[in-house]
């Protein structure tokens, strides 16, 4: 299965962006922590221009914290303030504007010496749909003042956000065109930044099984009561196996006790999504 997403809203938040560039001291480029290189957009490196910027892992909470420390050492060697939050709780949200003052201190200390009163910091939140842009926004606020919602593409249009001394411009989230790598297609859609809606959630789950499998085993075991272990996880009947086995012990059974595997897949994509497989991250910096 080939997955693209690029609805006309998106090439238009593109040109926008690159329109309000010249009003921005710092962009904030959100990521989800469970994949933070394939939620990345790669277009964004060259959308804006060399700005100042501060990488923000939210959803760390469900991801493995081992590796999100080795994904902040990674970003750091790359030149990139990286920090980690989880915009649902709240945590960490106060080390952004700490970061971001950080960031621009010598901007902020050249207009001091010249007895200028540095105005609010003018910041640009870019990111994939369904990464938490407007709930990082709300939380931060303190109210609700950007719609939120559950599945990718909710927010359609720029808007500015006064929060203390930083002020904000909210973007739509923005998917590139064509995934090179199908893999980083298929790790979006398993987090839900793809609308589900235009995909097959039979081969979506069958790639979040086989990762799982390799690297999480135990914690899906537990989960679902299994016992028996794929021994070769290139093997697609042995990953089939386990779908089903999660189908029989969640009731997923159609007429003559065959295994609904839609149904199945769906169980397993949205326990992934909710934590209920545990903390775990879908790809490594190394």
């Amino acid at each position: 299965m080939t997955i693209q997403w690029f609805p006309g809203h998106m090439t238009k938040a593109r040109r926008q962006i690159q329109e309000k560039l010249k009003l921005i001291d710092l962009v904030i480029e959100l990521i989800d922590a469970r994949l933070p290189l394939s939620s990345r957009n790669p277009m964004i490196d060259e959308i804006l221009q060399g700005k100042p910027r501060m990488i923000v892992m939210n959803k760390a909470d469900l991801a493995d914290p081992a590796v999100s420390q080795e994904w902040i050492v990674y970003f750091k060697e790359q030149g990139h303030a990286a920090l980690q939050v989880d915009a649902q709780t709240g945590t960490g949200i106060k080390d952004i504007p700490v970061q971001a003052k950080l960031l621009l201190k010598e901007k902020i200390d050249r207009q001091l010496a010249k007895g200028i009163n540095p105005r609010a910091i003018r910041a640009l939140i870019v990111g994939i749909p369904n990464v938490g842009k407007s709930t990082l926004i709300n939380r931060m606020a303190g109210r609700n003042i950007a719609a939120t919602g559950d599945r990718p593409g909710v927010t359609k249009a720029q808007q500015w956000i006064k929060i203390g001394e930083i002020e904000l411009l909210d973007t739509p989230g923005i998917l590139w065109p064509k995934f090179e790598d199908q893999n980083v297609g298929y790790r979006l859609a398993v987090t839900g930044a793809i609308k589900e809606e235009i995909l097959n959630v039979e081969d979506v789950a069958f790639f979040g099984v086989k990762y799982l499998v390799q690297y999480y085993w135990d914690t899906m075991a537990e989960r679902y009561g299994l016992t028996e272990k794929p021994q070769d996880i290139e093997n697609p009947n042995e990953i089939v196996e386990v779908m089903e086995a999660v189908g029989r012990k969640r009731g997923c059974i159609v007429s003559g006790g065959h295994v609904d595997l839609e149904k199945a897949s769906l169980v397993i994509l949205r326990d992934l999504r909710a934590g209920k497989l545990g903390r775990l991250t879908l790809e490594s910096p190394y």
